[in-house]
């Protein structure tokens, strides 16, 4: 009687457990006519991400973003150096992840894996600018590199 219970509360659970997922949705992303503009912009300033002391560097060449991270994202300072390095070690595996599935997502947006490394102090510029360009590329092109809403 009471695996038969048991059995009875697991395959509710189950069912319960399915039904939710299934139904649950995904925040949608809202963008400001401000954004839009912006991610409309044919300006073509690159962005270089890099660190003096550790030899770091990443050129971002994205129509747009060097104007929104100058008039639309929070400044320098705004977020801690680690709050930054977990966003974008969580952001990352999920881009290196994307790179490798062609098939499943745009290889025009997921076009080159990102040398992330955790355990490496880059610095704050190098974390600020690269978690503000993932915050970018998700808003622009709802996408989504991890569990949280890309807000600014």
């Amino acid at each position: 009687m009471k695996k038969r219970v048991l059995q009875s509360f697991i395959a509710l659970t189950l069912i319960l457990g399915l039904f939710a997922s299934c139904t649950a949705q995904k925040e949608a992303i809202s963008v400001t006519d401000e954004e839009k503009e912006v991610f409309n912009s044919n300006g073509e300033e690159e962005v270089q991400i890099k660190d003096e002391e550790s030899e770091y560097e990443i050129i971002i060449i994205e129509p747009g973003f060097y104007f929104w991270l100058q008039s639309i994202a929070r400044p320098e300072g705004y977020y801690s150096q680690s709050f930054l390095e977990n966003r974008n070690h969580i952001m990352v595996i999920n881009w290196n992840q994307r790179v490798l599935q062609p098939n499943r997502y745009n290889p025009n947006l997921y076009e080159l894996q990102i040398d992330y490394d955790p355990t490496v102090d880059y610095g704050y510029e190098v974390n600020y600018k690269l978690y503000n360009y993932f915050i970018y590329f998700q808003r622009k092109y709802n996408q989504r590199l991890g569990p949280f809403i890309p807000r600014i």
